[in-house]
């Protein structure tokens, strides 16, 4: 293929998307957006693609739509709850403090909750809460359908004062809970003095330049910009009108139904959950971390590296693919002869599906953030590191 004819594509694809060549063919490109536009079909809920290189998007699209009633289209300024995606960020506000030497990652879990009666809080470190291998259970137990949709982090933490039993010793072995994540928003609150959410906007957003991102909030919904609903697929006809979408007042038995806060639970804590970004924000968020603005080389060294073994816990058994470990607020593959060094996280919560990947040696970051739940994040995934060459 002619220098012209590669030029005459990449120009093509810019008229058509918000593409750009650098390092990529435009065949491969031409692929992702194909495989993209199969799994989001125009006017159904979708996602917002974006692929970045060394310094450069290369890959910037949105497919579908936001909202079913206003039919507003995605695109890379759509605001998506990035549920667990929000965990790393959780982690940076804590590497920070270490760094400031405000706490270190050796702190029992005692020293700032005394009043945690077991004896096991004591060898419970912040780097286990970290990792997800301190071994404390996800025990909320009687909680009500109304308070798993509206509780707050207290109510999600709350069973922790009078625990009394682990599921393993620390350090010993994985398993993901969100409480854990939870409890290590309220330490940044007490150790910096500052209300958790104020922490996170004065001293990793707004360095990292991310000035639209923000925490949920159940009282100001309306704060959030260009705010994507989500949505699943399902009989209406079975539905309270809080699942109501495009199809009720038509009569349909089976459409799209909103599927977020109201409808399902744990949207109202946040450092294990609760942010609201876009792809475009989000890019800005890896800037940030690229060039050392929210905490040292080191630190983010550390969180990249290996700590907890998933592959081989007895728990999480959703989560035990080959290969994967978890740092500290990332999921790392690393390197094989079969595929790249790969660090990431997944998020979920109601219809809200969510990736972020990062691939070092490459300078890739691949985000995709999707709406709706029925497309296979891991196959996707593997789609794009072929068709990139990852």
């Amino acid at each position: 293929m002619t220098t012209t004819t590669k030029l005459f594509l990449c120009l093509t694809l810019i008229m058509t998307t918000t593409i750009v060549c650098q390092g990529i063919s435009p065949q491969s490109l031409k692929k992702i957006d194909e495989l993209c536009g199969r799994l989001f079909p125009e006017n159904e809920p979708g996602a917002a693609v974006l692929i970045m290189q060394k310094n450069r998007i290369v890959f910037d699209k949105g497919y579908g739509i936001a909202d079913i009633n206003s039919r507003k289209p995605i695109d890379g300024d759509t605001f998506f709850n990035i549920a667990s995606v929000s965990k790393q960020f959780t982690a940076v506000a804590i590497l920070q403090l270490a760094e400031q030497g405000k706490l270190s990652l050796d702190d029992p879990v005692s020293k700032y909750y005394p009043e945690f009666k077991a004896s096991f809080w004591k060898d419970i470190r912040i780097k286990h809460l970290l990792s997800h291998s301190s071994g404390i259970p996800d025990a909320r137990k009687g909680l009500t359908r109304q308070q798993r949709i509206y509780g707050d982090e207290q109510l999600a933490t709350a069973y922790m004062k009078d625990l009394d039993y682990t599921h393993f010793v620390p350090g010993t072995n994985y398993e993901y809970i969100n409480p854990t994540y939870v409890l290590l928003g309220d330490i940044v609150s007490k150790v910096s003095g500052m209300p958790f959410t104020q922490y996170m906007e004065q001293y990793v957003f707004r360095p990292a330049k991310m000035k639209s991102t923000l925490y949920f909030d159940r009282n100001h919904q309306d704060r959030i910009p260009n705010i994507a609903h989500a949505y699943e697929y399902g009989d209406l006809s079975k539905m309270g009108e809080e699942h109501d979408a495009s199809a009720a007042s038509r009569g349909c038995k089976k459409d799209w139904y909103e599927y977020d806060f109201g409808e399902e639970t744990f949207f109202a804590t946040r450092p294990d959950g609760g942010i609201y970004t876009s792809t475009h924000q989000f890019v800005k968020w890896e800037n940030a971390l690229r060039n050392n603005k929210v905490i040292g080389e080191a630190s983010l060294r550390l969180a990249h590296t290996p700590q907890t073994n998933i592959s081989e816990s007895t728990f999480s058994e959703y989560q035990r693919r080959p290969n994967t470990w978890y740092g500290y607020g990332w999921f790392i593959e690393p390197q094989t002869e079969k595929s790249p060094l790969k660090i990431y996280h997944t998020g979920d919560n109601g219809g809200f599906k969510i990736l972020a990947a990062r691939y070092p040696q490459t300078g890739t970051l691949v985000l995709i953030f999707a709406n709706r739940t029925d497309w296979d994040r891991y196959a996707v995934m593997g789609e794009i590191e072929k068709h990139l060459q990852l």
